[in-house]
């Protein structure tokens, strides 16, 4: 069986939203495709329904993830580069415990699993180069 998420990784300036799933981990704001949904589609509408907040993505660069989940689903997330055109946060309580921005050089700090530490060097490496 397999499943595909897609969210984004989202700065303000020098900030970047991450959340805390009721799992107590530590990533940023994603969600399942639904429908005819394109890739970028579920990104914007997964960070609205998780965080309120309404984002543009700067970058058609995607950023995959792919695990397993108890052994039998196949697990793709897709993350794209986008920035913060609302900034009001309100976390989707029947989904994740909070929702914050953090200076951009802690998110290392912060994020949980490795996968998506890499996802976010490799993010900032390419922000650094434009």
């Amino acid at each position: 069986m397999k499943e595909k998420s897609c969210g984004a990784i989202v700065f303000n300036d020098n900030s970047v939203l991450i959340i805390e799933q009721f799992q107590g981990f530590f990533s940023f704001p994603k969600g399942h495709v639904e429908g005819n949904e394109t890739e970028e589609e579920t990104a914007i509408r997964e960070v609205k329904e998780e965080t309120n907040i309404d984002i543009e993505i700067i970058s058609k660069k995607k950023y995959k993830i792919n695990y397993k989940i108890n052994g039998n689903i196949k697990k793709e997330v897709v993350f794209f580069i986008a920035k913060a055109t609302s900034f009001k946060l309100k976390n989707q309580e029947n989904e994740i415990i909070s929702c914050e921005w953090i200076d951009k050089d802690k998110v290392l700090d912060k994020l949980t699993y490795n996968n998506i530490k890499k996802v976010y060097k490799n993010v900032l490496k390419q922000l650094d180069r434009k």
